[in-house]
């Protein structure tokens, strides 16, 4: 059964459980915001500790019982001086508001987000991109490594998850103006933004 992951506290003791019958007792370490550099953000994801070595998939149980998150990520994270190895939970209230178009057409019923195909990071605030997809949108309109990405539209860029919500008020298909900073020059950049399912490979059906 569902539980309610926006009622876990940090604290709270958990079991993160996978499909072999491993079980690690954890706790909540927080519940923040979680911006990943492929163009991907949670409101509130949800960090336990210690980690899981099979941690993809893994169920995150709460203490009665009910599923509370699904393992997605192992991260590390500065705990008193020390490294720590955490996961980080997608929570599972995500899940019911699209379980029926899931189940009935394989993907969520609403218009897809703009994809540019740039895997940023955050340094100080700033958005950097690391690489680009090939034959992205962003590689088509020559978005580099290094560059800087310091403006959507005329919107400035506060860090990584800003700019993905910024991106994301436009529908996939726009053409997005980005101001970027390469070598210490600013350029703007018009990436025609695509759908990310039209990029995917997909079985080839008898």
């Amino acid at each position: 059964a569902f539980g309610d992951a926006a009622r876990a506290m940090a604290g709270d003791p958990v079991v993160l459980a996978d499909g072999i019958g491993q079980a690690v007792s954890a706790h909540i370490v927080t519940k923040q915001e979680f911006a990943g550099y492929w163009e991907y953000l949670l409101d509130e994801a949800i960090f336990t500790a210690p980690a899981h070595p099979s941690w993809g998939g893994a169920a995150l149980i709460g203490q009665d019982g009910r599923l509370l998150g699904i393992g997605s990520l192992r991260l590390q994270m500065s705990r008193a001086g020390e490294i720590a190895d955490i996961n980080m939970v997608v929570p599972i209230n995500l899940l019911p508001p699209i379980l029926d178009d899931l189940l009935t057409r394989g993907q969520v019923a609403k218009p897809p987000r703009p994809w540019l195909g740039a895997f940023s990071a955050e340094s100080n605030g700033e958005v950097v991109v690391m690489s680009v997809a090939e034959g992205s949108p962003a590689a088509e309109a020559g978005l580099r490594q290094g560059d800087i990405i310091s403006d959507v539209r005329d919107g400035e860029v506060d860090g990584l998850a800003d700019f993905y919500r910024k991106l994301w008020q436009n529908p996939a298909g726009a053409e997005i103006p980005l101001r970027v900073v390469r070598d210490g020059r600013e350029t703007w950049l018009r990436v025609k933004s695509a759908d990310r399912n039209s990029f995917l490979k997909k079985p080839q059906l008898q």
